[in-house]
């Protein structure tokens, strides 16, 4: 009897179910659960499991398709006559598109020559860029459209005026560079643009800058605002913007267009006020910088801007933290081809942390060169496809893939 108490007692204490037992039922209890436990195991346990994973983006899935010639051809704007020899087109010749096909660059960039009436300048960048999704990656279509005199389609076409950036900048008022950025954003994107290479964000230093009243003003926060609006304005109608020339052209005395050109400028003295100016519009999204030829002797380097790793990548992308896509300027103005042969040009440009080489003075070579330099190990491909994928990834977010 008395076992069959204690055991019942053990029952009670292992399930919780009993509030009292005796002393002796108490005593017994450890011994009888020891004899009629059954020997526990440890629960078997879940494998760690991996947090999920994104899927891949298309411009992922798109960089891993390319072969390494039309990865480096994604990082040239050209003119459509790089293609043909001709010297002014406005319409898309078969050879045009047959060269395409060779050297399916990036994207384009339209001057005044290129057009004649807004149905002839919307057949022509819709043709192109039919081309280019033919390829499976959409094109950069570009142009200089700036305001005052600077506004290749507005004095071609027709389209609505806009004030000089000096003129905007010396109203005070931010609210009037955005409605500019509007103005011009809307007739760029119903001719089939994306891409203008505006707003100027240099700050007038010199009288004797070359950038006279495409300037906004000596002021660099004035600068600083009015492009943030200009970017503004543009984004609202669906166009990328592009702040240039950095690290500014403002305090310079000579002209980049026709040969080399060094400013006298400190590093404290570009921080406060070049930096500044070029902050606001970095803040507001702009989606490229255009980076200069000028030698800025606070880089420590005598190398044009868009060459210089001090310049692009400590500068630009480290100081400023502009994760956009980094461009130059013309590779075919004299400050660089009267001095570098395309492909050294190119290579050197990457090599500093450029994504995008505008204009190249021959696009073959420049393309050659490039190549050969991942194949040599001079560039990595890995260095090729961190600008190709940001490249990918704004055509994406653009729709043009």
């Amino acid at each position: 009897m008395k076992r069959l108490l204690a055991a019942a007692g053990a029952l009670m204490l292992l399930t919780g179910c009993g509030s009292s037992v005796s002393k002796t039922e108490e005593s017994a209890a450890p011994a009888m659960a020891e004899a009629t436990e059954a020997p526990t195991t440890a629960p078997p346990t879940e494998p760690p499991t991996e947090p999920p994973t994104e899927p891949p983006s298309k411009a992922e899935l798109r960089l891993k398709e390319m072969s390494l010639h039309q990865k480096v051809c994604q990082m040239f704007i050209v003119v459509p006559e790089a293609f043909t020899g001709f010297d002014a087109i406005s319409w898309t010749p078969e050879q045009n598109v047959l060269s395409y096909d060779e050297f399916p660059v990036g994207g384009f960039i339209f001057f005044a020559k290129n057009m004649i009436d807004s149905q002839q300048l919307g057949g022509l960048i819709d043709s192109m860029q039919s081309s280019a999704m033919e390829q499976g990656t959409g094109a950069f279509m570009a142009v200089d459209e700036e305001g005052g005199s600077v506004t290749r389609v507005c004095q071609q076409i027709g389209t609505p005026a806009v004030d000089s950036m000096r003129i905007l900048g010396d109203s005070g008022d931010p609210s009037r560079a955005r409605a500019a950025g509007e103005t011009i954003g809307d007739y760029l994107f119903g001719l089939g643009f994306n891409l203008d290479f505006a707003p100027v964000a240099d700050v007038d230093i010199s009288w004797q800058n070359e950038l006279g009243n495409r300037i906004f003003s000596s002021d660099p926060q004035v600068v600083s605002d009015m492009s943030a609006a200009f970017v503004e304005g543009l984004h609202e109608k669906g166009i990328c913007a592009t702040l240039k020339h950095f690290p500014g052209l403002g305090a310079g005395s000579g002209n980049t267009h026709y040969g080399t050109v060094v400013i006298d400028r400190s590093y404290e003295d570009l921080k406060e006020t070049e930096f500044t100016a070029f902050s606001g519009g970095i803040a507001a999204g702009a989606d490229f910088v255009m980076v200069g030829h000028q030698i800025t002797t606070g880089s420590g380097e005598e190398l044009p801007g868009d060459m210089s790793p001090v310049v692009v990548t400590n500068w630009l992308k480290g100081e400023l933290g502009f994760d956009g896509i980094a461009v130059t300027d013309s590779h075919s103005m004299g400050a660089v081809a009267n001095v570098y042969p395309p492909g050294d040009a190119a290579v050197m440009s990457i090599s500093a942390g450029i994504d995008v080489i505008l204009m190249p003075a021959d696009l073959p070579s420049a393309v050659s060169g490039v190549e050969q330099a991942v194949q040599t190990g001079k560039l990595s491909e890995e260095r090729i496809d961190e600008s190709v994928l940001r490249i990918l990834a704004k055509k994406e977010a653009m729709g043009l893939l």
